[in-house]
């Protein structure tokens, strides 16, 4: 079961698409953190997911808030992916142990080895205060995030 609003957020310590170690709780007290699970880079639903926050950046910067977007390729996929389409928001790898932090959020498809589509409005003290989770080949609405954004 995904993780619910009013839960604390489970903390996590990923490589970007960089190398470079991010953890959640380095935000807390200065930033709200917007956090996406999605399957696989490449994939058309996933670009096209990605591009948008890309595309709609200052919506979340303008609100005091990170964008973290975690997979479960390898940095070195996500790597080619961020330079391929643009992206200069951290990508994380959940690869290793693989879906790890997938499966603390409770949005790892065990079936298909990848995580589903979850979203996860975190506020600047680590508690969830919005979260939706879709299946694999359901796009999310990325407005929904911002509106969340607008209650915190």
């Amino acid at each position: 079961m995904a993780i619910q609003v009013g839960d604390k957020a489970p903390d996590f310590e990923l490589k970007d698409n960089h190398g470079a170690t991010v953890k959640l709780s380095d935000f807390r007290g200065s930033k709200n953190v917007v956090l996406l699970f999605y399957p696989f880079a490449f994939t058309g639903v996933c670009t096209g997911e990605l591009c948008e926050v890309r595309d709609n950046l200052p919506q979340f910067s303008d609100r005091d808030t990170q964008v973290l977007a975690v997979s479960n390729d390898s940095i070195h996929t996500l790597r080619v992916f961020a330079e391929q389409e643009g992206l200069e928001y951290p990508l994380l790898s959940d690869f290793w142990p693989h879906g790890e932090v997938s499966r603390a959020y409770g949005v790892f498809a065990e079936d298909k080895g990848c995580a589903v589509r979850g979203t996860f409005v975190i506020d600047k003290e680590g508690v969830v205060r919005w979260t939706v989770v879709n299946a694999l080949p359901d796009a999310r609405d990325l407005s929904e995030y911002v509106k969340a954004l607008d209650t915190l």
